[in-house]
């Protein structure tokens, strides 16, 4: 496999020779207001640029994964330049009626066993967030990726540390593991997604699984650095096991 890190939680997953695009933000630097009552509110979003054309991005792709509609997920650059009959998988019925409203033509909503062409996608669950903030970020999800030429791949999508992030390694045991680590937040209602400290409870739940830290720097409301994140996984000597993409750069497993 191949993980791609564009930019944000935007990445491109090359698995048992299909190439699918996770949560794309394609809009370029600025285009969006600021998420409100949240640091950087001077900052129109994404604060960076794409590190390449979108064209680049898109090209070849056989199919989309929406792990749920919030703007730096799912933009409207990308419902204007996908193709309107690409596979789109979604988290949920309601999320894919939005997708399909939008004009694409080829939704499907992803369950605990989907299969496209051999790999098996397994929908997993998070939390975006903590506590009383969960009744405005709403329903997320995550994948399981799975086949038999491939180690295991969990992209963990929007979601904080929880019980449930521990059922899913130790019930598919990745080998592989993508984490949105940037810390977001609002002024008021904790982290969003991991910061360093669950990303510290990842390595610790799947000690041999390579992970790869992603949703770094790109929306206004990041509260965790690449270089804060690097310090810290080399104080707590796990830097083998943590990777910390640039935007643009990619692994091969």
């Amino acid at each position: 496999m191949n993980i791609h890190q564009i930019r944000n939680a935007t990445i491109v997953v090359e698995y048992a020779g299909k190439k699918f695009l996770i949560d794309p933000m394609l809009a370029e630097k600025g285009t969006y207001p600021p998420f409100p009552n949240a640091p950087r509110e001077d900052q129109n979003n994404p604060l960076i640029s794409l590190p390449t054309s979108v064209e680049n991005i898109i090209s070849d792709i056989d199919a989309v994964i929406v792990t749920h509609l919030h703007y730096d997920h799912w933009d409207e650059a990308a419902k204007r330049v996908l193709p309107k009959e690409i596979k789109i998988f979604s988290q949920d019925e309601e999320y894919a009626t939005e997708i399909r409203n939008d004009g694409f033509q080829n939704v499907e909503v992803l369950q605990e066993d989907t299969v496209i062409e051999g790999i098996q996608l397994i929908k997993t669950k998070g939390e975006h967030g903590r506590g009383e903030i969960l009744k405005l970020t709403g329903l997320v999800c995550g994948i399981v990726f799975k086949h038999s030429t491939e180690n295991t791949l969990y992209v963990a999508g929007d979601t904080v540390w929880y019980e449930a992030v521990q059922e899913v390694i130790d019930t598919h045991k990745p080998e592989i593991i993508v984490v949105n680590a940037g810390d977001n937040q609002y002024f008021e209602g904790g982290s969003l997604i991991m910061g360093k400290d669950d990303v510290y409870e990842v390595v610790k739940a799947a000690p041999d699984a390579k992970i790869i830290a992603v949703h770094m720097e790109a929306v206004n409301h990041w509260g965790l650095s690449r270089e804060e994140l690097k310090s810290f996984i080399e104080e707590k000597g796990i830097s083998s096991n943590v990777l910390v993409p640039d935007d643009f750069e990619s692994y091969t497993f």
